[in-house]
């Protein structure tokens, strides 16, 4: 189904034709004068300088062939040459009744069947989740789901930090710790334990100790980069250990995870690239695109007519060892063969964009990465505290994840107990989506790329820009619908108030702002959608009668309206990754 743009755009482009101009100077926006109109198109000053005609003039020529549109209720042509464009209620009306038999609202499938791996997770592995994990997990889902809205099939990796110094690190502390477990034993043949010999909590407390270790005492740092080494070639007890912390860690990411609504399609990590990395080495070595430089082996990826000094790809210290970027690479080519993706896309702090500009260039020069193959890399901001820094604990460290979550949720149950509508057990499970809301889009509604300020108090606010809002004008329609108790099956009608049309307008406008959102990658639009559709729902609902309205066929067009405002939000939220509760 064409969108409602796309029709006025028809529409306008045939009238500039039939005066005898440039079709393609028809383009119809929303207005940004709504106190004068709906709509306006621009085109006349375009078409002036081919057909030599003062702009105004033009404008009126083609207001004069719109007169009979079944479109616009009014056309008016303004000085210099704009065009005004108002709507005829009855088109409003009988489009909005066509979208609402369609799923998604008409949002039509853009993606065509594109293949994409999706990278936003990152963490390392035997490490609490902090808040640092936060924007990647929180804009990497609702990319995502956006992107699957329209079509796209989507691979969301975590691609964990399983494979580096942390984890001799770790074995290297345990076996200081209990040097009499079979793992460490050289003459032990028999199967190894299935339970892990430490819990998440101790494994937690361990890695911080280790690393803390490793750079005031030389000899247990050599013992970690040692049992690094073994590890990494698959010595049994140490590759028993590794799968322990594994099996650990990861249940303890998907709880954690799973309280933020976030999640994966792979767990892999750095060391499901690591069977791909020699290989790749002397793929690229054969290529004479792997060069010597000062003992290290790198790629030279600067071009001309770059504005900065791009610094070589190094994929092999001097001492032998890998990087970042080499397993990065690695990971590139395992995906490229299992998925053959048309689009790689990485969510990272923002002060990772030099690297994977290196690795990006890298894959590509050596054909790694087909040329059809985009790579992106978004690189987000920091959320600060309200003194502008990144976000601490109250003792100055870094905020484990859970402890925002809790925090946060704490704070709206105690709002929701302070109205004494819903008993204490109902308040916790409703805090608990409400949280999840207030949070998400907190972030989401920022521009991903900038900082922002975490303020718990306004995110969890239920009026302005929140979460809460969106949910509770979510939960305000489903109690009216509650009330009226009647299948909501009735015809939208044409507008009658300024309120009815504004609502109607907002809804007509969904499918172009998903599909700006789509092409930006962008949550935040989805964001500044949802909150202009929240206002037009309640602007209407404070104006209207809807439940004492005596004209039944009106009060049915008054619940299909608010239906149709609720599906609209209920899918906006849903690409955010939160839902509504039931009362709040």
């Amino acid at each position: 189904m064409e969108k409602f743009l796309d029709l006025l755009i028809a529409e306008v482009s045939a009238a500039f034709a039939a005066a005898g101009y440039d079709a393609a100077c028809g383009k119809v926006t929303v207005s940004n004068r709504p106190d004068l109109c709906q709509f306006q198109c621009n085109g006349a000053m375009p078409a002036a300088k081919t057909a030599h005609k003062a702009p105004i003039l033009i404008a009126k020529d083609v207001v004069e062939k719109l007169q009979q549109s079944a479109l616009f209720s009014s056309a008016e042509a303004v000085n210099p040459g704009f065009i005004n464009l108002k709507i005829t209620e009855s088109a409003l009306a009988s489009h909005l009744n066509e979208l609402q038999q369609l799923e998604h609202l008409g949002v039509t499938e853009q993606g065509s069947g594109r293949r994409v791996v999706l990278d936003y997770g990152g963490p390392n592995v035997a490490k609490p989740l902090h808040i640092g994990h936060l924007r990647s997990a929180i804009i990497g889902e609702s990319i995502k789901r956006i992107y699957r809205y329209f079509g796209d099939t989507v691979v969301g990796d975590i691609h964990m930090g399983d494979w580096g110094l942390q984890m001799g690190l770790i074995i290297a502390e345990l076996q200081e710790r209990k040097p009499e477990l079979c793992y460490f034993d050289e003459a032990y043949e028999g199967e190894y334990p299935a339970e892990p010999p430490f819990t998440i909590s101790e494994l937690e407390e361990i890695y911080p100790t280790a690393s803390a270790k490793s750079k005031v005492d030389e000899a247990f740092a050599a013992k970690a980069h040692e049992a690094t080494y073994h590890l990494q070639n698959h010595k049994r007890g140490y590759f028993a250990l590794w799968q322990h912390i594994m099996t650990v860690s990861v249940a303890d990411l998907k709880r954690n995870y799973n309280n933020l609504n976030v999640s994966f399609d792979v767990w892999l990590g750095e060391s499901d690239a690591e069977k791909d990395i020699a290989p790749m080495l002397q793929r690229l070595e054969e290529q004479g695109i792997l060069t010597d430089s000062e003992g290290a082996k790198v790629i030279e990826v600067a071009e001309e007519g770059d504005k900065k000094e791009l610094p070589p790809c190094i994929l092999v210290k001097s001492d032998g060892a890998t990087l970042y970027a080499t397993t990065d690479l690695a990971t590139i080519v395992q995906r490229i063969r299992d998925y053959n993706p048309d689009k790689l896309l990485y969510l990272t702090d923002k002060r990772q964009s030099l690297h994977f500009e290196q690795v990006f260039r890298a894959a590509k020069k050596s054909g790694i990465v087909p040329d059809a193959v985009q790579l992106q890399h978004i690189g987000f901001g920091t959320m600060n505290g309200k003194d502008g820094k990144p976000f601490k604990t109250r003792s100055g460290g870094v905020m484990r994840l859970e402890t925002l979550i809790a925090d946060i949720t704490g704070y709206v149950e105690a709002k929701i107990l302070e109205n004494q509508i819903l008993s204490p057990e109902e308040a916790a499970e409703t805090a608990k989506i409400i949280a999840v809301g207030a949070l998400k889009y907190g972030d989401l509604s920022n521009l991903a790329t900038k900082d922002y300020i975490f303020d718990v108090e306004r995110f969890a606010a239920f009026e302005g820009n929140t979460g809460p809002y969106l949910l509770y004008t979510i939960v305000r329609i489903k109690s009216i619908l509650s009330r009226y108790g009647k299948e909501a099956v009735g015809t939208i009608q044409p507008a009658d108030s300024e309120s009815a049309l504004a609502l109607q307008l907002v809804l007509s406008q969904m499918p172009d702002q998903m599909s700006m959102a789509y092409r930006d990658s962008a949550p935040n639009v989805v964001c500044a959608y949802a909150y202009e559709l929240a206002g037009a729902v309640n602007k209407f609902y404070h104006e209207t009668r809807i439940l004492t309205e005596p004209d039944e066929e009106k009060q049915k067009g008054y619940i299909a309206l608010i239906s149709l405002a609720k599906r609209a939000l209920e899918e906006c939220i849903d690409l955010l990754g939160f839902s509504a509760p039931d009362r709040m």
